[in-house]
Order: C-alpha cells, then structure tokens, then sequence
C-alpha cells in the first residue's frame, strides 16, 4: 500500500482509486465498499463523496487514524472535525444527550446537510473534538456515504478532502489532485450535488447559533426551532470570527478556508455596477499583462462580454443568479478550473443571502481575505 508504516507521518503512498454507482442498491453498494470499509476499521483514511463536498474519513474513535488526516491535510490541530453516522441510534453512541431540538432537526433534516453541535459521549477520539467538551455529528444523504458508514460499521470522522485552505473538493479529481500519495483509498461515487459544506448548529448555544452557514438555510431551522440565531462573524465574517474562549466547536471558525491560489477579489453593491466593476478591473489587469479570470453568474457573464473584457480573460460560469442552487454547486469547482488554467486574480460577484446564498457568500467572502471591493465606489474613482 505504501512505502513505509502508514500510521506513521507523511508516508508515500500507493493511493487507489475505486468507482462506485451512487444508484446501485444500497446491499450492492455495502458489497462494493467492503475493502473500503476495510481500511477505515484498520487505521486508514477512504475520501468518499457526500452530498455536499467529498470527506476523508477515519475512525472517529482511533486517535491514531485521526491523526493521520490532521497530517494528511495539513490540517492545524485545533480545527476540530464532523463525525458522519448512519442512522438515529448512532447519535445516542456518540453525544452524551440529545436534547428534544437535536431530535427535531434530525427528524426534519437527516439525513442531509445539517451538522449539529451537542456535548460529546464517551468513547469518540479526543481530536475530533479538538480537545473540547462538544462534537458535531451529520448523517449524509448520499448513497455511497452512508453504505460506507454502514459496512464499515463505525462513526466516520470526515473534515473535506483537500489540502487545508483550498477550495473543498467537490469531484474525486480535485480529491486526487490534492491527496495522491498522502491517503489509501478514495471512493469515486460522482460529482457532489450541492457543492458547498453542511450548516453547522451548536446546540450547547442559548438560543442556538449558525457557526458555519450550509445547505440548510436558516430560514429552514427557524421552523423546527424558531430562535436560531446567525451572528455576522459565522454568517459571511471572515476567518477568526470566533471570540470565544476555549476549543472551537466547529470546524473553519479560526483559520483561512477555500482560498484558490489566485488571489481572489469579491465586488459588492448593485449587480449592474458589479458588473461595469468587474469588466473595467479585468480590462485594467490585463492590459497590465496579468492573467484573470472571472468567477461570476451567467448573467455576468453575458454583460460583462458586452461591456469589454479583453478576450483572454478566463470566465468560469457558475450558472444563473436566479439559482443559487446552482451557483453553489459550481462555485468550488469553478475556483479549481481558474487555478488550473492558471490566472493571477479571480474576479468574483456577490449574491444574495437568502437560502443558500448566505453560505455560497461566506465561502466568497472566506475566499477573499478581507479583499472586498466596493463596486459603486469603485465607479466613482
């Protein structure tokens, strides 16, 4: 498998690469999964597909293995991590009590893009929980993650399959890109559907708080439990939001995440002045000789065409702003495809924050660095 003892630091190794039908029946899947199973309950690290962004997995309950994406990832160790189960009875072997609101989400939305956060039980690796008192838990509706969880018989611990910092992994070839030679296995099930990572809800909050904006939207909680609260510093604040003493309860809260290696700039404002923005800006820089691409909607696109770019400004289309839906399950992939043709400088537009556009904003924003351009004032000069 790999050239050294696996467990031990950054071995090379002989990374396979295996192909599941997300559509098989779920026994077939459990069939096919059964080595990948294997290496979980051994020690190893499996990068599977979800819903959301492809996960690299361990035991949740062998501190060895989790250490080994902590190294695998470059992961900083107080960046604590979701544990992945199975089924309802699963959460009751991993938290120490589950309150009467953790038992309505997870009958309103597992499995799915929910992540809550509820003290810790005993037996789960004290990285997980990077040394604090609570862990967060999901149950994923993708088919290959829960047959994974299923034939490996364990609670998965999963953060995203890439290189702490980078864009998430929403295709097994950004999994790859990123992780060959560093993990044992990853698990090739399809694109993920919904592109961005799973809301996170800290329960041990009064009242409850969005620490990560996801696939469920706020508006959604509010309806199970109507006192969510989403401070600025966890809804589109930048990294070091969390001003609370102690280990972080969630993952992403203290350190940069999602940045391409080009540098990335976000326009606000009006769209349309977004628009003359980004097209003036894209002219500028490339008469500068600098290699840009624009990350923006169809829409943008479109208009910014018939305002001037230059022609060899690189555009990644994340779809209609009409469909935020879309928007974000492109926008990690689109981030990729600007790195990989090579550009400098990502021009990107801002979206509403309604529904899942809060979390497609926070990962812009996240993605930015504090590099925000105001689109009016940017017309005005």
């Amino acid at each position: 498998m790999c050239c050294d003892d696996p467990r031990d630091g950054l071995s090379s190794f002989n990374t396979r690469r295996v192909t599941v039908d997300p559509n098989s029946p779920p026994q077939d899947l459990e069939a096919h999964l059964s080595s990948a199973a294997a290496v979980l309950r051994s020690g190893g690290l499996v990068a599977f597909p979800t819903e959301t962004v492809y996960g690299l997995g361990a035991n949740a309950r062998d501190g060895r293995a989790v250490a080994r994406i902590f190294r695998a990832k470059g992961r900083p160790q107080d960046n604590p991590l979701i544990v992945h189960i199975a089924c309802l009875a699963d959460l009751q072997a991993v938290v120490a009590h589950v309150t009467d609101d953790a038992w309505a989400l997870a009958h309103a939305f597992w499995p799915g893009p929910l992540t809550i956060i509820l003290p810790v039980g005993e037996g789960i690796a004290r990285k997980v929980t990077a040394g604090g008192d609570t862990v967060a838990v999901r149950m994923p509706s993708h088919p290959v993650a829960m047959a994974l969880i299923r034939a490996s018989g364990l609670p998965i611990a999963a953060p995203s399959a890439n290189i702490s910092g980078r864009p998430s992994p929403t295709r097994a070839d950004h999994v790859w890109a990123d992780l060959a030679g560093r993990i044992d296995m990853i698990v090739d099930g399809g694109p993920a559907g919904i592109g961005v990572e799973s809301t996170v809800l800290d329960l041990t909050s009064s009242p409850s708080l969005v620490l990560r904006p996801g696939g469920v939207s706020p508006e959604e909680l509010r309806r199970i439990v109507p006192d969510v609260r989403v401070l600025p510093q966890y809804g589109t604040g930048a990294a070091g939001g969390d001003e609370r003493e102690g280990p972080a309860r969630s993952p992403g809260l203290r350190h940069e995440h999602y940045s391409p290696r080009a540098q990335l700039w976000l326009f606000t404002g009006e769209w349309e002045a977004q628009v003359q923005a980004i097209a003036l800006r894209s002219r500028v820089e490339a008469e500068a000789g600098r290699r840009v691409g624009l990350l923006v909607s169809a829409e943008t696109a479109r208009m910014a065409a018939k305002a001037g770019i230059p022609g060899q400004v690189i555009i990644a289309d994340v779809g209609s702003r009409s469909c935020l839906a879309s928007v974000a399950s492109k926008l990690f992939d689109a981030m990729r495809h600007l790195d990989d043709e090579g550009v400098q400088m990502i021009l990107a537009e801002s979206y509403d924050t309604a529904g899942v556009g809060l979390a497609v904003m926070n990962r812009l924003v996240r993605s930015a660095g504090g590099r925000l351009v105001d689109a009016g004032e940017s017309g005005r000069k």
